[in-house]
């Protein structure tokens, strides 16, 4: 029989074999209050300058940061960093989570309370019936008693869940747009991708990969004109610019079966390479030389490195 679990202060189960190292639900409970009030205070009244100034918008670029730094360090199982990362990562969430009450939105209560009942009610299999209840699921599946039977059991208490959520929600009387089915939930790379094939189906798209270099060619001026601006007014105006060129770029990819950000990783690894060379190459400091030696430097470095892997 499943254990009954309370959605504040959950009483653990019974583990058949312990891990060396256990958690400590009292400890993190104790360092993550502290956590909470250590966010509010640098927002508050006499904080500091640099946090009271960041909104939604400026911070979510850091965000993405810390979750593919946290993604890098998982690969390398590089765990002491790993947990570093994770930290930071955490931060980004107590960060929105404070300017979220600062602007009377919800608090990082309300965040873990969320947490807490979707975490109970999509695990029927161990939490049990007045547990599920308590954190608001109609519906017990039977419990599992393998992985593949918990995932099976997780996916229908999601499509319950979003039954649900639409159900109590208004629906707009106007057809949806056919673009609602791309995620925006995802690198802003793959969602230019997936945009421009749903549009596509629509006959929405350019007809080959030719008619594409044009238009990289008018959104390449379109940005060169307003940077050429050099007004700091402009800068929203830039960015979209940029933001097009980007866009262009991803769907010529699309054209070609390119993955963009596969081909871009690509680059940058690319990159690294051709520059650490230069590094070994050069005789003195690169800051030291001039740009046509740094230009020499890097077609040696192409040429060596092209040649090691026995390429043209």
């Amino acid at each position: 029989m499943a254990g009954r679990v309370r959605l504040v202060g959950m009483e653990p189960k019974m583990q058949s074999a312990q891990p060396e190292l256990c958690s400590d639900p009292q400890g993190a409970a104790a360092l993550f209050e502290q956590s909470v009030a250590i966010m509010a205070r640098l927002r508050a009244p006499d904080g500091c300058p640099w946090d009271r100034e960041q909104s939604f918008d400026s911070i979510r670029k850091y965000t993405l940061e810390e979750a593919y730094e946290v993604f890098d360090a998982i690969e390398r199982r590089d765990f002491p960093h790993l947990a570093e990362e994770l930290g930071d990562l955490l931060l980004q969430v107590l960060f929105y989570a404070e300017m979220a009450a600062n602007e009377g939105h919800f608090t990082v209560t309300d965040v873990l309370d969320h947490l807490n009942r979707k975490l109970v009610r999509r695990h029927p299999h161990v939490f049990g019936e007045e547990a599920l209840r308590a954190a608001g699921n109609r519906a017990v599946v039977e419990a599992a008693g393998s992985s593949a039977e918990v995932l099976r059991n997780w996916e229908e208490i999601k499509v319950a869940e979003r039954l649900a959520k639409a159900a109590g929600e208004e629906q707009a009387e106007e057809k949806k747009s056919r673009l609602d089915s791309v995620h925006r939930a995802m690198p802003a790379l793959a969602e230019a991708a997936k945009l421009g094939s749903k549009a596509a189906k629509a006959g929405f798209d350019w007809p080959t990969w030719r008619e594409l270099l044009p238009k990289l060619v008018e959104e390449t001026a379109e940005l060169e004109a307003e940077a050429a601006a050099d007004d700091p007014a402009r800068q929203p105006a830039v960015e979209a610019e940029l933001g097009d060129l980007l866009f262009t770029v991803v769907n010529l990819g699309r054209h070609l079966k390119v993955d963009a950000e596969m081909a871009l990783r690509g680059c940058n690894r690319r990159f690294r390479q051709r520059f650490e060379q230069m590094e070994l190459d050069s005789e003195r400091p690169l800051e030291e030389l001039s740009a046509e030696e740094l230009e020499a430097l890097w077609a040696g470095a192409k040429r060596k490195l092209a040649e090691a892997e026995g390429r043209p």
